[in-house]
């Protein structure tokens, strides 16, 4: 007799047969071949924005300017397969294909010296919310949250009617100004928590910046953010 994880997983399957995203071969939603050629996101790179830097070292802008981020890391490049996984969960309801997205997260994060205290996913825009039912980022926070046995802190940050869809800006500057006070906290107070923040692409920096900020504001003493993919 099937349990009840079972029949769920048989229903999205039928709803959303396991076909690569890559190459179109029926199975997983990553094929092994396709994983294979995804691009990693490796060193030499910025020790705080994770953005590749040859010297490994601090790169100009995060020299230059203090930051409420302690990390950045990305699992890959933006492009490829990752890029075509991230659109089918953003754009095409592909829900089911955030455990596989999540388990990236999971053996990056597995490799830190040690957990967070809580996860924190980054609230979508309240017109992309509207229009797609579901935000992303916490559909991968959750699963991360599982992996781990952490808690998940969905609903803690809020977008306040401060800025516009980051998809519309046009460059890093505007980006920044977009998202300046944009967020705001809304839970309890964070009491010195360690926290990971998730988000599926990172292209700036600047929409993770700016929920650091609003986290340490609540007294978190450390925000590293973790994504699945960062453009480069």
């Amino acid at each position: 007799m099937l349990r009840v994880s079972g029949i769920a997983n048989l229903a999205l399957d039928c709803l959303f047969p396991r076909i690569c995203v890559g190459c179109g071969k029926l199975g997983s939603y990553i094929c092994a071949n396709c994983k294979a050629d995804m691009a990693f996101l490796v060193g030499p790179i910025c020790p705080r924005c994770g953005q590749p830097q040859i010297s490994g070292i601090l790169c100009p802008a995060c020299a230059q300017s203090s930051s409420s981020v302690s990390t950045i890391r990305s699992v890959f490049r933006f492009e490829g397969t990752v890029r075509e996984a991230i659109h089918e969960l953003k754009y095409r309801n592909l829900r089911a294909i955030a455990p596989t997205l999540a388990g990236f997260l999971s053996s990056h994060l597995s490799e830190q010296s040690d957990l967070p205290d809580a996860i924190v996913p980054v609230p979508l825009h309240p017109t992309s919310y509207k229009r797609r039912g579901y935000n992303q980022a916490a559909l991968l926070a959750h699963e991360l949250g599982r992996h781990h046995r952490l808690p998940v802190l969905p609903k803690c940050l809020r977008r306040t009617g401060a800025g516009s869809s980051q998809v519309r800006t046009r460059n890093v500057d505007e980006r920044r100004r977009n998202v300046q006070n944009a967020f705001e906290y809304t839970g309890r107070p964070l009491e010195a928590a360690r926290i990971t923040l998730i988000d599926d692409v990172c292209t700036t920096g600047a929409t993770l910046e700016a929920c650091a900020t609003a986290l340490r504001g609540a007294g978190a003493i450390d925000v590293n953010a973790l994504t699945v993919a960062r453009e480069v």
